[in-house]
């Protein structure tokens, strides 16, 4: 792949500022490792996303679309091909009576405080999740009994030919962890969620019990991409991996967090290689204990 001429046809897109060489990928995901992405490049308006991803298929390169990489561990030979960020550059929002109309790169974070302020109810859930919506969307992302498909109304999808499609709820095949975004080629563009009106007090009420049982239960200090591990059915990941007597368990920079096992946490030298030898040998010594193979939550990228 010539960097150099992709760099250049870049620049006749996207302005030089939001196009990086050779980008340390530890900058963009919250596990703080990864090594450089060939090309990074942040749009701006959904007419560049555009024109991008055109270029993009028709020179066959390889691509990866990510938000504020909150669920995703890079591995420490980085990625080949364009990086595609969608976060603080496609994060505006309206809301609009009980409906919210979202772009991509929002922080949900940042909308369950506005949608607090119109005393709407249904989000706090996803208040507190470290993430942007596209992310959230692409894993039906989900806590405290709520997920992503309970308020989902539509959502605008961007294909690879550059062509924007718009999906229902029912279309989006939402799934525990997963919707039509895991095995199809789409890119989120926004969103449309449906709330309802509620009593700011007990929807602040509300968001403030989720806070509280995050900041005494997850290691909300330490580098992580949240749950590591998916719930297998019929157990939960976190109390199989303590009841092997995993716990605080620690492999060069990567540790089984000591406030809950169902995170691996980076304490704070670590490689993508520490933390991915660590997930190895708790998924193996679970399966040796309980019978139970755990699968990755978090997605895996990257070359070694």
């Amino acid at each position: 792949m010539n960097k150099q001429y992709i760099y250049e046809s870049l620049l006749n897109i996207i302005d030089k500022n939001n196009i990086k060489i050779d980008e340390p990928m530890k900058k963009h995901i919250s596990f703080r490792v990864g090594g450089p992405a060939d090309i990074l490049v942040k749009p701006n308006t959904e007419k560049e996303l555009s024109e991008l991803v055109k270029f993009i298929k028709k020179e066959n390169i390889p691509y990866l679309i990510i938000g504020n990489g909150s669920n995703l561990l890079i591995k420490d030979g980085g990625i080949r091909g364009v990086v595609i960020e969608l976060s603080d550059n496609f994060n505006n929002f309206e809301i609009d009576g009980n409906l919210v109309n979202i772009q991509s790169g929002a922080l949900l974070s940042i909308v369950g405080k506005a949608v607090l302020r119109e005393e709407l109810r249904g989000f706090e859930f996803a208040s507190g999740i470290p993430g942007t919506l596209g992310g959230a969307l692409a894993m039906n992302a989900g806590a405290y009994g709520g997920e992503m498909k309970h308020i989902v109304k539509s959502v605008r999808l961007m294909d690879m030919d550059g062509n924007i499609h718009e999906f229902n709820n029912e279309e989006m095949e939402f799934d525990y962890r997963k919707s039509i975004l895991s095995r199809e080629n789409y890119i989120v563009l926004s969103a449309v969620i449906e709330l309802e009106k509620g009593s700011y007090d007990e929807i602040k009420e509300k968001m403030a019990d989720f806070t509280q049982r995050r900041v005494t239960k997850q290691p909300l200090s330490l580098p992580s991409a949240g749950s590591t591990f998916k719930r297998p059915p019929g157990y939960f990941a976190g109390k199989l991996i303590e009841d092997s007597g995993l716990r605080g368990l620690t492999l060069r920079g990567a540790q089984v967090s000591e406030k809950h096992c169902g995170f691996v946490v980076n304490l704070g030298n670590a490689t993508a290689k520490d933390l991915l030898d660590l997930m190895y040998v708790v998924k193996s010594t679970v399966n040796a204990k309980f019978g139970v193979m755990l699968e990755e939550e978090v997605k895996i990228l990257g070359e070694d």
